[in-house]
């Protein structure tokens, strides 16, 4: 269920007073940390829209983040089926490991995370010396270049399943893939705009 400040009194804090709260990212899908809240925690959570644990060391709320700036901003809260455990999606704006990683996991993440990775890396990239980065060259030339190059690479990519050369074939998708990641943000488009019209177009039988 998604959580809304309207019905955390859903949440079973009776019985567990302070719940186990899971944050992912919401763009990549990584798991980034895990956490302690209690009812106030996740009140002050939607009321800043940063995520806020009851530190159980300080004994005391905690914003992610208030201390190093590397903040949680909140996308939206979820409760398992039992009231008992929360899930929180999140942008993160820094590394939220206190070790200085993206996660506490590691580089557990799921492998498709990467390409939502990379579509941040190309916007990161857009106002870069077109000289030294080749994604910014890209974003300098016409648009009409970057649809050449999606075209040129799905040919690559037909012409390698055609061969039936693996290896080829995979290193021409990934070519594919960066250029039509650069062309949808040179279109104000977003991975996840074309994700939402998958599923929407998904039908479970």
């Amino acid at each position: 269920m998604q959580l809304t400040p309207d019905n955390i009194t859903k949440l079973d804090f009776d019985k567990c007073p302070l719940m186990p709260a899971i944050v992912q990212d919401a763009a990549t899908g990584q798991i980034l940390m895990q956490g302690f809240m209690n009812e106030a925690a996740i009140a002050a959570t939607f009321e800043k829209q940063l995520v806020t644990f009851y530190s159980r060391s300080k004994q005391r709320l905690w914003t992610k983040g208030e201390e190093s700036q590397n903040v949680l901003r909140l996308v939206s809260a979820h409760t398992d089926c039992d009231n008992d455990a929360i899930l929180l999606l999140a942008i993160p704006a820094g590394p939220t490991c206190h070790l200085g990683t993206q996660s506490c996991f590691g580089d557990a993440k799921p492998a498709t995370s990467f390409l939502a990775q990379l579509e941040q890396v190309i916007v990161s990239r857009k106002s870069d010396d077109p000289k030294t980065s080749y994604t910014a060259s890209l974003f300098a030339k016409d648009i009409s270049r970057s649809c050449q190059k999606v075209g040129e690479e799905g040919v690559e990519v037909a012409l390698a399943a055609m061969k039936q050369d693996k290896n080829e074939l995979v290193n021409e998708s990934a070519d594919l893939l960066y250029h039509l990641l650069v062309l949808l943000q040179r279109s104000n488009t977003s991975l996840q705009d074309v994700v939402e019209c998958l599923e929407a177009r998904h039908k479970p039988c």
